[in-house]
């Protein structure tokens, strides 16, 4: 034969889709939000996602050069998680905490176990982690909207069954729109929708994670608040549960890719952050219920995986 034929093992599966045009997607969809955040709180919004991205993408390209390794940083992957961290960091967090943060997500969480489709955790939810237990109090200062930066709240805080908190929750309408105090990318859940629509139309992502992640919120903090709907609706429309759930907690590599494994990883997830929320130490649970669920993905992938055909056991 004078050409040379390739084999491999089906299945045999063609897309256009490349890394880079999937995390440019998810960059552009972030993009209202972003824009929000640099709307409702300034200048130091816009200093703090700068920095993280470029702390991100300098974090990669240093590593990869020390490891002699392809620099892969026109993947857009590094940038997208540092604009993940940077969403995730109060308004008047210092400069550096977005540097250090974002250092440790693509250092450690990220290149550590082998760069990216290797890692096992969301890295910019790890940063996030390790920022909130090193630095508690800087990462749980909010200030409310505005060029003043005036001491707040978060709805969640006020909402928390026996918060020492003080304050009036905003009106529902704020909290949909985003004028209320959070971290940068939280607050407004209609920007947040805006980029998941786009996402759902690129189909970068599918509705199983992210509606029963929000579904199961829902249905925990109606049937724990008594049938309280509006206090349902500031469940769902504070904190990081609209960002974690169609930004992060999709994440191709730290998530099953069977059905009934996204499924039960949104249901998990939706059940850890409602009892943190409701009867844990910290009013927002987001984070570490999307990381907790990272470390049950391989198991749930284990056992929802299809039956091969012809298997014998």
């Amino acid at each position: 034969m004078q050409e040379r034929l390739l084999l491999t093992s089906s299945p045999h599966i063609g897309t256009k889709d490349t890394v880079s045009r999937v995390m440019l997607d998810v960059i552009i969809a972030l993009l209202p939000a972003t824009m929000g955040s640099i709307y409702f709180f300034g200048l130091p919004a816009f200093k703090l996602i700068m920095v993280s991205v470029i702390a991100a993408v300098a974090t990669e390209a240093i590593i990869q050069k020390l490891t002699k390794k392809t620099i892969t940083i026109k993947d857009c992957s590094a940038a997208l998680t540092g604009l993940l961290l940077a969403m995730n960091i109060p308004p008047a967090a210092p400069w550096w905490i977005a540097a250090v943060g974002s250092a440790f997500a693509i250092g450690i969480a990220k290149q550590a176990f082998g760069g990216l489709g290797q890692n096992f955790i969301n890295p910019a939810l790890a940063g996030r982690a390790m920022l909130m237990a090193s630095w508690p109090v800087i990462m749980t200062t909010w200030s409310a909207p505005g060029a003043d930066a005036v001491a707040t709240v978060t709805p969640l805080a006020l909402l928390k069954p026996g918060s020492e908190a003080t304050g009036e929750l905003p009106s529902l309408m704020d909290a949909f729109v985003g004028n209320i105090g959070g971290c940068l990318g939280e607050t407004s859940a209609l920007l947040l929708l805006i980029g998941a629509a786009y996402l759902f139309y690129r189909r970068v992502i599918s509705w199983r994670i992210p509606f029963t992640y929000i579904a199961t919120v829902a249905v925990i903090t109606l049937v724990a608040s008594g049938g309280d709907f509006t206090n349902m609706l500031y469940h769902l429309f504070t904190g990081g549960l609209m960002i974690g759930a169609f930004f992060m907690a999709t994440d191709y590599s730290s998530s099953p890719i069977t059905v009934k494994g996204q499924i039960i990883f949104g249901i998990g997830a939706g059940v850890i952050t409602s009892v943190i929320r409701l009867y844990g130490g910290y009013p927002e649970g987001v984070s570490y219920s999307i990381l907790l669920m990272n470390l049950a993905a391989p198991i749930i992938e284990k056992y929802t995986s299809p039956k091969l055909f012809g298997e014998v056991k």
